[in-house]
C-alpha cells in the first residue's frame, strides 16, 4: 500500500517555475513507478510524466518536454515536478501516482493516486 500527498501548487505568472512534491507512505515507495498528471478545467486527465523505480529513466509528454522534469529521491519517499517556463495551458490540478510500469502513459497502470495540487498560470 502506498500513500500519496502532493504539495507545491500555486499560482504563477507565466514564464515562472514551481516545484511540486509527492510524498510518499509505505516501505515499498522504491519498487514503484511514479507519475505526474494533469486535469484542466473541462478536459480530461492526461499523462505528464514518470520516471521509473530507480530513477535512472524518465519519459515526458511532448507539451511538456524541456520543462518539465521528473525526479525522486527514494530516500526521502519523494517525487517531484520541477516545472519552468510555465505557460497559461499548463493550469490545472496535478496528481501524483504509483505503478508497477514503466514507462506508461496510461492511467489504469497506476493504482494508487494522491489528491492532487493545484496549479494556476496567469498571462
Amino acid at each position: 500500500q502506498v500513500q500519496l500527498v502532493e504539495s507545491g501548487g500555486g499560482l504563477v505568472q507565466a514564464g515562472g517555475s514551481l516545484r511540486l512534491s509527492c510524498a510518499a507512505s509505505g516501505r515499498t515507495f522504491s519498487s514503484y513507478a511514479m507519475g505526474w498528471f494533469r486535469q484542466a478545467p473541462g478536459k480530461e486527465r492526461e499523462f505528464v510524466a514518470a520516471i521509473r523505480w530507480s530513477g535512472g529513466r524518465t519519459y515526458c509528454a511532448d507539451s511538456v518536454k524541456g520543462r518539465f522534469t521528473i525526479s525522486r529521491d527514494n530516500a526521502k519517499n519523494t517525487v517531484y515536478l520541477h516545472m519552468n517556463s510555465l505557460k497559461p495551458e499548463d493550469t490545472a490540478v496535478y496528481y501524483c501516482a504509483a505503478g508497477n510500469i514503466f514507462p506508461t502513459t496510461a492511467e489504469l497502470e497506476y493504482g494508487y493516486w494522491g489528491q492532487g495540487t493545484q496549479v494556476t498560470v496567469s498571462s
